[in-house]
């Protein structure tokens, strides 16, 4: 096929006319551009599991290029199971905002059944970009999604990635009730920003009051939180409001490039903070909008 428009070929140039290969779509081969290799479809959807991993990264790269030097980014982001020489079936992309995403085949080369270990790649390659992952938290759920399988157990957990962009970053200290009982004690630590070589000096001494509770685990039970206005599954407030609160001091900005139905958005107001979301998807935007408004209104109102 020709190309009808002689255009310099460049990266995201828009104007070029690339001979895509729409005639053979049931083929993996058949978004890719037959000159520069640009592939052409939605986020979720590629052919193989290393090309999503790479557009997720490419996004965070972005990401990273707009956060501060003392910011942080907390990732969620599902496992599949490999089918065989069919491929595997990514779970909704990066978040719960995407849930109602098509399944996807992908030519993956593992064994059939086994998990693909998605979310650790995308932690792998993120490392190798520069970020610092500080935290694999688990997010358990005990009312989890019911399931059919008979020759595995039932998950009930996903994984929330938590990673900084440098070594010295804003960290609030977040709490959990302890045992008056309990025979570990920790070092009590303030609001402050943290540094991965640790705060030395800061409360030296002082041991954990039961009162005040213990630093929070890895381990975070919240169980999802259904929203009548859409169709598909949002995040749980409670799931949102640990890294904001942690991460993002009063009055900072909190970027989602997942926007979904707007629950950053809306646990950022709640804690007196402002918000920047993207998202593609209109319908999406419209449930967010109505969500949102009257909390900024309110906002105005102060």
């Amino acid at each position: 096929e020709k190309i009808k428009k002689e255009t310099k070929l460049q990266a995201g140039n828009p104007e070029f006319q690339r001979p895509w290969r729409e005639e053979a779509s049931n083929t993996s081969s058949s978004q890719f551009c037959f000159l520069c290799g640009a592939w052409k479809g939605q986020l979720g959807l590629e052919p193989t599991f290393d090309l999503y991993i790479k557009h997720l990264c490419d996004i965070f790269d972005a990401v990273k290029r707009v956060l501060r030097d003392d910011g942080t980014c907390w990732i969620n982001i599902g496992d599949t199971y490999s089918s065989g020489n069919r491929g595997a079936n990514i779970d909704a992309g990066v978040n719960l905002h995407n849930a109602d995403l098509p399944p996807n085949r992908m030519d993956c080369g593992i064994p059939d059944k086994s998990l693909v270990m998605i979310p650790f790649r995308f932690a792998i390659e993120m490392v190798n970009r520069g970020w610092i992952l500080r935290n694999t938290i688990i997010w358990h759920k005990r009312n989890c999604m019911p399931s059919s399988v008979k020759d595995r157990f039932t998950v009930d957990f996903e994984y929330l990635f938590f990673f900084s962009k440098k070594k010295n970053y804003y960290f609030e200290t977040q709490r959990e009730p302890m045992s008056v009982h309990s025979d570990f004690k920790e070092k009590s630590e303030g609001e402050v920003p943290y540094n991965i070589t640790g705060n030395k000096g800061l409360g030296k001494g002082s041991r954990g009051n039961p009162e005040q509770g213990r630093n929070k685990r890895t381990v975070w039970t919240i169980n999802p939180q259904p929203f009548s206005e859409a169709h598909f599954a949002v995040y749980p407030e409670e799931l949102c409001e640990i890294p904001i609160k942690a991460g993002c001091l009063e009055g900072g900005t909190v970027l989602d490039p997942f926007f979904g139905s707007g629950t950053t958005g809306l646990v950022a107001l709640k804690q007196n903070k402002k918000f920047i979301g993207i998202e593609l998807n209109k319908e999406y935007i419209e449930i967010a909008n109505k969500r949102l408004k009257p909390y900024l209104e309110q906002r105005k109102l102060k």
